[in-house]
């Protein structure tokens, strides 16, 4: 049975959550608090294995919590109203969350994950998401969930992305090869615009690395890769790769 407890000051949001727990078979829920000092008490002594968290607290945000335990929870769920820079920050992370209202749906998606993921989250994941909340910028580094595991990489040292399917491949600096399980589209949203540049429906290229263009039709990076231009994003791309 695994063991939750919803982290909310919202008494119409833990409501709704308490009712979808409870119709999740092997979810028990154990209990809910809505400030720092409850949070600390009620984790710590449950020791749960999925927490539903609300981003910020009457008293405090999630991380004030998250920074003063000794053992961070098996698996985190945020809970936050829309906002695009917590949103981004949290998919830095590569961590779950949920809008408020809670869709039934969407919840019942996030625990078939928790279900699904065997990688837990990490110290490292929950910096780098909250690095990118408190800056609203774009992070340094950005973490590639794969199976059984999440790799943290410095956005510098991507070179390419190409798309295949539900996958991401990333061509490092090093030479090494990174597959991540979100498609090309997850990550075209959250790469930085001035440094990336999306040149066909399979790519995205590190503009930093752009040696030459050959014929408007392909971009040659700087150890020899060839990259096709679709002739629908040629204009912009020129356009960005021409100045």
């Amino acid at each position: 049975m695994n063991k939750v407890v919803i982290i909310e000051d919202e008494p119409a949001a833990i409501n709704e959550l308490k009712v979808l727990i409870g119709q999740e078979e092997g979810f028990e829920l154990m209990g809910n608090a809505g400030t720092l000092d409850e949070a600390l008490h009620l984790i710590s002594r449950i020791q749960p294995d999925l927490v539903f968290m609300d981003i910020n607290l009457y008293d405090c945000n999630a991380f004030d919590i998250l920074n003063r335990l000794q053992t961070i929870p098996k698996h985190i769920i945020f809970v936050t109203a829309y906002n695009q820079y917590a949103i981004r920050a949290i998919k830095y992370g590569a961590l779950d969350y949920l809008l408020k209202p809670v869709d039934e749906q969407e919840f019942k998606e996030a625990i078939e994950r928790v279900r699904n993921l065997n990688e837990l989250a990490s110290r490292e994941q929950l910096s780098l998401t909250e690095s990118a909340l408190q800056k609203k910028q774009a992070p340094q580094h950005i973490a590639l969930p794969s199976v059984g595991e999440v790799r943290i990489i410095p956005l510098a040292d991507i070179r390419y992305c190409r798309g295949d399917g539900p996958y991401t491949h990333f061509f490092l600096v090093s030479g090494k090869k990174e597959t991540a399980s979100r498609p090309l589209k997850f990550y075209e949203s959250m790469l930085p615009e001035a440094q990336f540049l999306r040149t066909h429906q399979s790519y995205v290229i590190n503009t930093v690395y752009v040696k030459l263009l050959i014929s408007h039709t392909t971009v040659v990076l700087d150890k020899g890769e060839e990259i096709p231009i679709s002739s629908r994003r040629k204009q912009d791309i020129l356009n960005r790769l021409i100045r």
